[in-house]
Formats: C-alpha cells, sequence, structure tokens
C-alpha cells in the first residue's frame, strides 16, 4: 500500500468512468490554475506550474483543458483555494497523510473526518502522523528507459539525485524538496519526461499489513481519492 504514495498513483485503473476522469481532470486543472495564480503563468519560469501541467499531460488531460486552466487564474474570478493537510490512522492504525485544495476548509475538514470514521480510521491534529513521514520529490520512470539499472543509478548520481529504487513497475528517484525541480530537469533532459514527478511524503518504517486490513485500508483511500478536494493520500503500508 506504500505503493499509493509511489506507482500507485502513476496508473489510474483502466476502464474508469467518464465521471472518475471528469473528477481527476476537475482537481488537476485546479493544481493548474493554482500555480498560475501564484506564480508566473509561464511555466518555464514557474516551477509548479510546470509539474501541474507535466502530471496533467500523463493523465491524458487535453491541451485545451491545461490552457484555459492556465488562463483562468487572470480572469479575476478564481476560487480563492488553500493548501491543506490532514493527518490520522486508518484500519491497522497505519499513518495516512491527505493533501487537499480547498476553497472552504469548513467544509472539507468534517466531510474528510467522516470519510476517515465510516472507514474505520481516525482523523488527529495536524502533526499526529506526519513526524513518521520525510518529505521528499519523487520521480517514476519505467523500466526500459534506460539499457541497465547501473545506467539508471548512474543517470540518477550525475543529476543530483539521493536514492533509486527499481521494481517490476519501474524506477523511483528520490530526491531532498530542495533538490527535487533541478534533478527533475536533469533526468528529463537526458531521459525524457518522466511517467510522473511529485513531492511526496515516504513513510519512515512502513507498515506490515494483511490482506483484510489491506482491502479496508485500500477502500478509505480509494473513498478519500473521491472527494472533489482532496489532492493526494500518502499511506505509510508496506
Amino acid at each position: 500500500m506504500s505503493g499509493h504514495s509511489k506507482w500507485h498513483n502513476i496508473m489510474h485503473k483502466k476502464g474508469a468512468a467518464d465521471a472518475a476522469r471528469s473528477g481527476l481532470f476537475t482537481k488537476l486543472a485546479r493544481e493548474i490554475t493554482m500555480a498560475a495564480k501564484l506564480g508566473d503563468p509561464n511555466p518555464d519560469n514557474n516551477p509548479r506550474l510546470r509539474l501541474a501541467i507535466l502530471n496533467a499531460r500523463k493523465n491524458s488531460m487535453p491541451n485545451d483543458n491545461i490552457k484555459r486552466a492556465i488562463e483562468k487564474a487572470s480572469s479575476g474570478n478564481t476560487e480563492n483555494f488553500e493548501s491543506v493537510r490532514y493527518e490520522g490512522y486508518g484500519p491497522g492504525s497505519v499513518p495516512i497523510i491527505v493533501e487537499a485544495l480547498t476553497d472552504n476548509p469548513r467544509r472539507t475538514v468534517p466531510e474528510v473526518r467522516s470519510i476517515f470514521s465510516k472507514n474505520g480510521g481516525n482523523m488527529g491534529e495536524e502533526g499526529s502522523v506526519s513526524f513518521l513521514f520525510t518529505r521528499a520529490g519523487q520521480i517514476y520512470y519505467p523500466l526500459n528507459i534506460v539499457k541497465s539499472n547501473d545506467d539508471m543509478v548512474m543517470a540518477v548520481m550525475e543529476a543530483g539525485g539521493d536514492d533509486v529504487e527499481s521494481s517490476d513497475d519501474g524506477y523511483i528517484i528520490t530526491t531532498k524538496p530542495d533538490d527535487f525541480i533541478a534533478v527533475q530537469k536533469a533526468l528529463s533532459d537526458k531521459l525524457g519526461e518522466p511517467e510522473k514527478a511529485e513531492l511526496t511524503w515516504v513513510p519512515n518504517m512502513p507498515v506490515d499489513v494483511d490482506d483484510e486490513v489491506y482491502a479496508k485500508l485500500e477502500k478509505l483511500v480509494e473513498t478519500l481519492e473521491d472527494n472533489d478536494d482532496v489532492q493526494k493520500v500518502i499511506t505509510a503500508a508496506a
């Protein structure tokens, strides 16, 4: 389940309903608009916007939607969204971090709290579980992007990354938060655009769970992700 903070978040379920795809596009557009509103509308001068556009394209968001989301930032009638973080425990006492963009925290807080409680978890105060994670950048590439693991390790070292892991799903490169943009650009120049790149939370000590707890935890995560304001859910499950 730690895959929710790694490769799982890259590949959305095939055959997803149009409504689910529409909801995903809404969340991606919100992040693009906020990134453009808070910084330069030119992605070349705005790392957050450049990253938001990258992730939108990797999720097959049409270019027209991306363009409209950027233009909305300068229209003067955008909502005032703020980034918020919620923390708590899921089934099996697995730590969970929820990141959201909301225009009304008074609405979002009880909604997220209710989802936790109805799915075998409980939401705590900010800081209640984040100390169990490390903030980091993560960049994802498929296995066929390089000829060998050694080639990828060399590319990551040259780019200034901290670590690289490989699995049947692909490569996961980890960076310090402050190095994330520079490493991502260096790797993109050498290997092409990654499958995904994000600033996230990496569990310090992943929690092993059995199949029953995993199923319950997955249901909680999916229900949280269905909430309109929730942008990302990270768990510490192994």
